[in-house]
């Protein structure tokens, strides 16, 4: 299978629910726990207006990932990260992430996730401070791109009260 190259376009979807933060456990590289989330390139026309393109990407890779259907989508932050990637020349990103209300039954993907958790406050302060979440595989830590997004949001402040 060929790999193409990096566009330098992610987004990252946030969603919470029941007063958690659902994270995935990546099975492909970077590995480590992250939002749903996923690259730009393959969604939509890339013609069409980039806001567009970026909201087509993270409704679908949130389907993709999750089975979860995003019914509304709320941009939270957006900018440039230095972050590598699987995909040739993917050494940074411009990323979009979004807060998603969603609907549907959670479907983690097998070929995408090798697990999923539905993270609470304390456990999210464990993971910011480096403390791994024990998963079905063993112990996990956040995504490093992850862990510099959730401390830009100032993620804490996120989750409902």
């Amino acid at each position: 299978m060929t790999i193409q190259p990096c566009d330098h376009t992610s987004v990252g979807i946030l969603v919470f629910r029941d007063g958690k933060l659902l994270l995935i456990d990546r099975k492909r590289p970077p590995l480590g726990l992250a939002a749903p989330a996923g690259h730009v390139d393959k969604h939509g026309d890339p013609v069409k207006a980039e806001e567009l393109r970026f909201q087509k990407a993270a409704v679908e890779e949130l389907s993709e990932e999750t089975g979860l259907i995003a019914i509304s989508l709320d941009l939270v932050a957006e900018g440039r990260k230095e972050n590598p990637c699987r995909r040739p020349g993917g050494d940074w990103h411009y990323w979009r992430i979004y807060r998603a209300e969603v609907m549907g039954e959670l479907k983690p993907s097998t070929e995408e996730t090798r697990g999923h958790m539905w993270c609470g406050v304390h456990q999210m302060r464990d993971l910011l401070g480096g403390v791994p979440i024990q998963m079905s595989r063993g112990p996990a830590g956040l995504e490093p791109v992850w862990k510099e997004w959730f401390i830009e949001l100032d993620i804490l402040k996120m989750f409902p009260r």
